[in-house]
């Protein structure tokens, strides 16, 4: 029975622990004043079923979460909502939002990141400038290797496929398939 026990208290706090903790867009840019990190923003659209799968598998993968938890501000961001966002001193909104619909219009601020599909994760410095975009469902295993090479500026020093052709054979994964 402790065995039991013991296994559920274990899968309770491993479940709990895979959890991404997301902000909003102003909650990260806030955290970014006083602790500057890097901003992670998973574009997303309520009827996207890559986006509610990435969700469920790429995002809940322990290794994913703890990575993205300890080194960036995570950020999910409706790319067809409605909510007003300061940023960059100028307001964004999706004047073209109608309530009930299921596919709305792109928000200012996601044609303003160059976010074309969903989903879309773009990647900010912590001053707020583009780093990337990398577009479509990404796996866990796929996404793996974007994160500590753009949480410690790796890429300020690849400048040819080649050179990410050979940062991509040297990382050593810790997801196990």
């Amino acid at each position: 029975m402790k065995k039991i026990t013991a296994f559920f208290i274990f899968f309770i706090t491993l479940s709990v622990s895979a959890q991404v903790k997301w902000m909003t867009l102003e909650e990260g840019t806030a955290a970014q004043k006083i602790t500057p990190k890097k901003l992670f923003i998973d574009f997303y659209a309520d009827w996207c079923a890559p986006c509610k799968i990435m969700d469920k598998t790429t995002y809940n993968h322990p290794v994913i979460a703890q990575y993205l938890n300890e080194n960036y501000y995570p950020v999910k961001f409706n790319a067809e909502g409605n909510e007003k966002i300061t940023l960059f001193g100028r307001v964004f909104s999706n004047t073209g939002f109608v309530r009930g619909k299921q596919k709305n219009s792109m928000h200012e601020l996601t044609k303003y990141m160059n976010v074309n599909a969903v989903p879309s994760i773009v990647f900010l410095d912590d001053k707020g400038n583009p780093i990337t975009i990398l577009q479509g469902a990404l796996s866990a295993k796929e996404l793996e290797p974007y994160l500590p090479f753009i949480a410690h500026d790796d890429f300020k020093k690849i400048s040819t496929r080649e050179q990410w052709e050979n940062y991509q054979k040297k990382f050593k994964s810790s997801i196990k398939d």
